[in-house]
């Protein structure tokens, strides 16, 4: 008695769907094929993802096929819950008119940022790992999923990024081909100075760091004769993947130029004034004394 109890609980229909009537027993059913569903799925993606970063495999294919994976596993679920409450698909057909419409009022951006995303994630212009400058942010990449893309700046901010916006504005991708970046040190030292001994001084600071390239070799250029001083700017290669690496070897190149121009008495040039006067002028020793006495 207990058991047929338990099956007329399980067959009690509750609500009627396209012509198909669902059951408590079904509503029980769908949440637990979705678990299983999902358990199995990431199960085998952490696998696959592990075995595939063993081999070394480029981390932007492993996200691509993550997420493909994730895909097709949505819809063998979907597909898998229709067929257990009896729905064929073909009854959601009629439903495509009104999908399509609410789709073109109310989620363009969804569907742009959808697509922009497997654009981005395939053809891979911009990739996990890349150095990006988006409008005023700068930063690398961290994640692509299928709406947004995850940016991390130097502060350790991050970014979400909406994918259709990296795909028609105007985006800086300093490592798409390689890591090597340029970037320069300016100073100006007083008139005076002997230019070609400054140039060497210069160009000894930026060789001694290690991190600079030899190839290309670093190049320094007398710049200007500025109003108080003779510029001079060094020009070098780096392999650098955030903006912190070209930070931290411009102040280590100044650090070495100080000592440098420290040792060989060339002075650093600093804003000056010079002060004409018409007529005579008298300079008092003591004005406060003088002041006094009158």
């Amino acid at each position: 008695m207990q058991l047929d109890a338990v099956l007329k609980i399980l067959n009690y229909p509750t609500i009627s769907l396209v012509g198909q009537t669902i059951t408590v027993g079904q509503w029980l059913v769908i949440p637990l094929v979705l678990c299983i569903g999902y358990l199995l799925t990431k199960s085998f993606i952490n696998i696959l993802s592990k075995r595939m970063l063993a081999r070394n495999m480029d981390p932007n294919q492993i996200h691509l096929i993550r997420r493909i994976i994730y895909v097709l596993a949505i819809s063998i679920l979907l597909i898998t819950v229709l067929d257990l409450i009896n729905i064929p698909i073909a009854a959601f057909a009629f439903l495509s008119g009104a999908i399509a419409i609410g789709f073109g009022f109310g989620a363009q951006n969804i569907i742009n940022n959808f697509i922009s995303g497997w654009i981005l994630m395939w053809e891979q212009p911009i990739r996990i790992g890349d150095y990006l400058e988006v409008d005023n942010a700068k930063g690398v990449v961290e994640e692509i999923n299928t709406r947004s893309t995850r940016i991390r700046r130097v502060d350790g901010v991050h970014l979400l990024i909406p994918n259709s916006k990296l795909l028609e504005n105007t985006v800086v991708n300093r490592t798409l081909v390689d890591h090597i970046m340029r970037t320069s040190v300016s100073v100006g030292v007083a008139y005076g100075s002997p230019a070609k001994q400054v140039a060497a001084l210069i160009l000894r600071a930026a060789k001694e760091q290690s991190i600079i390239l030899e190839n290309p070799p670093p190049v320094v250029t007398f710049e200007d004769f500025a109003d108080n001083s003779l510029v001079f700017e060094v020009n070098f290669w780096i392999n650098a993947t955030v903006d912190g690496s070209l930070r931290a070897v411009r102040s280590n190149v100044r650090f070495r130029l100080d000592e440098l121009f420290a040792e060989h008495n060339i002075v650093v040039a600093f804003p000056q004034r010079d002060l004409h006067i018409d007529g005579s002028l008298t300079l008092l020793k003591n004005p406060l004394k003088v002041a006094y006495e009158r």
